[in-house]
């Protein structure tokens, strides 16, 4: 038996060794777009207990909701949280094994701003958890939303207060659609205090997050030159332009109290916006050719606005907002499910394959090797230049060098210096040739 496994191919056992390496390289792979996911079942959650609630005057929709067993609302709250402990997980292993990726991610006008995308996505379940869970209002709920708040203001900070001093990056020149999630991230952060009746806090994250909406707005809009355009398949993020609006709506019902004219006027951007793109359906051709994780960019712009939806049929009584209120609900729904039911279909399409979009650029080691008796003769003429009496003498020492010598000089881009000169040796790199 011993025999037999040191008679065994030297490339069938290097096989075997990177079988952990490709498996770590796959779990590492989860950038944070993934969180894509989890903001789209966490507000999912949210929708549900909202029309699960007896405040809710949707005749059409609470019929339905009521048909449901009540275990159905638990459930999908402990599935959107699961997918979000798996997600923080993963990117976990991300940050201890690819800290240069990660480094990376945070540099890169796209990556940065879904780093905002977890602590949005446990605002949403913090404010869609079962009362059975966590107490509203109690001292739990307090803490957790300073633990999820914190970092979306340490991030604001870092983000747009180098825009407006001396910083190395204009937002004009940064912005894109994506943009938009570190607004929602202060808008949602700002519905969450409202419902634990801070309004101070409330006040305080809303001021910050319509301030960045109206300068992202208006530098989205334009389209300034030199403004920074995203790939044909990231285009699915354009529905965040429904997202924001929409947030805002439901964060400033939850301060005033009630659906008021602000409300009414952020929601109807959000209608707006959502029947301009709608009406467009080439813009996403490209995007929708193949699976990934993109697509999941639908669902969360969507069930947004379907909550929007429902504050606002609750404050205009009348058919048109509850059939408004009903195909929204309807639609984020499928969608929702639709996207689950790829994403079980279809898992090799939703995983990483080792191409991670924010890795960073491999480094370049380049040695040079030059033999010391290369530059005797450079010397040489060095010294009889400088040692010429007159500027005539030096002027036709200038004019009469002539020399021509071989360096052995090899560049190798590699992290071993054996490997240059190897390649130089079999005529794959030249030698450096002064004339």
């Amino acid at each position: 038996m011993e025999g037999r496994e040191h008679n065994l191919p030297v490339s069938s056992t290097k096989v075997y060794d990177e079988m952990p390496v490709r498996a770590l390289s796959k779990l590492t792979g989860f950038h944070a777009g993934y969180f894509r996911i989890s903001l789209s079942l966490c507000s999912q959650a949210l929708l549900w207990k909202t029309l699960s609630e007896p405040e809710t005057d949707a005749h059409a929709l609470r019929a339905v909701v009521r048909l449901l067993p009540s275990a159905a609302y638990v459930l999908l709250w402990s599935v959107a949280l699961a997918a979000l402990v798996a997600l923080c997980l993963l990117y976990a292993l991300r940050c201890a094994f690819k800290l240069r990726h990660v480094r990376a991610e945070f540099s890169h006008h796209v990556g940065v701003n879904y780093l905002f995308a977890p602590w949005i996505s446990w605002l949403l379940l913090l404010q869609s958890t079962p009362a059975r869970f966590v107490r509203p209002g109690g001292g739990a709920q307090h803490a957790l939303w300073w633990v999820f708040v914190a970092p979306i203001l340490l991030l604001d900070v870092k983000i747009y207060g180098q825009c407006f001093t001396k910083g190395k990056k204009i937002l004009s020149m940064v912005a894109n659609p994506t943009s938009q999630i570190t607004v929602i991230g202060n808008l949602v952060g700002a519905r969450a205090a409202a419902m634990m009746g801070w309004e101070e806090m409330a006040t305080c994250m809303f001021s910050l997050g319509m301030a960045h909406y109206l300068v992202l707005f208006v530098t989205l809009y334009q389209r300034f030159v030199g403004s920074s355009s995203i790939p044909a398949m990231l285009r699915p993020v354009f529905f965040l332009f429904i997202a924001a609006p929409s947030t805002a709506s439901l964060a400033w019902d939850a301060i005033t109290g009630s659906f008021g004219t602000g409300s009414k006027m952020l929601f109807f951007l959000s209608l707006f916006l959502f029947a301009s793109l709608v009406s467009r359906p080439a813009l996403f051709k490209r995007s929708m050719k193949r699976f990934n994780v993109v697509w999941w960019a639908y669902s969360f712009p969507l069930t947004v606005l379907a909550m929007a939806a429902t504050e606002y049929a609750q404050a205009v009584k009348g058919g048109v907002s509850n059939a408004l209120m009903l195909i929204l609900s309807v639609l984020s729904v499928i969608v929702t499910i639709a996207l689950i039911v790829f994403t079980a279909i279809k898992p090799s399409d939703l995983l990483p394959h080792g191409d991670d979009p924010f890795a960073p650029l491999p480094r370049v080691d380049v040695f040079l090797h030059v033999s010391p008796t290369a530059f005797i003769p450079f010397l040489s003429k060095c010294f009889t230049f400088f040692t010429c009496s007159s500027m005539s003498a030096m002027v036709m020492d200038i004019c009469s060098l002539q020399y021509s010598f071989d360096l052995p000089t090899s560049f190798s881009f590699d992290s071993h210096p054996e490997k240059g000169e190897r390649d130089r040796k079999e005529g794959l790199i030249n030698p450096v040739r002064f004339n």
